[in-house]
């Protein structure tokens, strides 16, 4: 029978290995240990698990209601009222009707010596007893001066760029032109706009008439003056 072999001793050089091995896992063991102490994180899956989601029905969040606003040339005014726009939780006011609002044409004097011009206005007041909106635009806006049935002057001949403001009139509220359109008392036509010779209205005391309309709603008279 043959004797076995002797088993060979490591070397030193595989003691140190083993032993480095070692070293690794159990710092590797005590920085865990460490860090579930400091981290805890148990306490922080807690404290989700304890705060409440919110649903959708808990709470609405209010958003800032846009501004309506859009820019008047200045060759036709448009009443000063508040232009607004329902928040997202409102209903917009009706429309407003001509039983609800009236219409009455403004002029600054009655009667307008020579190199005078008649300042020209609007006024609306709502004599409902609930809010309603209306367009008071230079899109809707009408001025028209006649002197018996002669039809001298019209805002609309030679109006540019007209725009649209749409306006909440509240109940019982009347507005009034911010800024008066001029008449320069000479006849209007859609062909003369650019021109500095047009006929030039008679004086003398003569007799005219101002009739306006704005938002499709019309003056239910018109207003008289006279020029000298």
């Amino acid at each position: 029978m043959s004797t076995p072999p002797p088993r060979r001793r490591p070397s030193p050089g595989v003691y140190r290995r083993r032993r480095l091995v070692a070293l690794l896992v159990l710092i590797a063991v005590i920085a865990a240990i460490v860090w579930l102490f400091v981290a805890q994180p148990w306490a922080s899956a807690a404290q989700t698990d304890a705060e409440p989601t919110p649903t959708r029905s808990g709470s609405v969040g209010a958003s800032p209601s846009p501004s309506a606003s859009t820019p008047v040339p200045t060759d036709s005014p448009a009443p000063e009222a508040a232009a607004t726009e329902p928040g997202p939780l409102e209903t917009a006011p009706p429309t407003c009707t001509r039983g609800e609002v009236t219409v009455d044409a403004l002029t600054d004097q009655d009667e307008y010596g020579s190199g005078q011009n008649p300042q020209l206005s609007i006024r609306l007041t709502n004599r409902s007893d609930s809010a309603c909106t209306i367009n008071v635009g230079t899109a809707t806006q009408s001025f028209t001066i006649t002197s018996g049935n002669d039809t001298w002057w019209r805002s609309t001949d030679c109006q540019t760029e007209p725009s649209d403001m749409i306006v909440t009139l509240e109940a019982g509220q009347t507005v009034e032109s911010a800024t008066p359109l001029t008449w320069d008392r000479t006849r209007s036509s859609v062909s003369t706009c650019d021109s500095e010779s047009r006929p030039v209205a008679g004086a003398g005391g003569a007799s005219y008439h101002l009739a306006v309309e704005i938002g499709g709603i019309a003056s239910n008279q018109t207003k008289q003056f006279f020029l000298y």
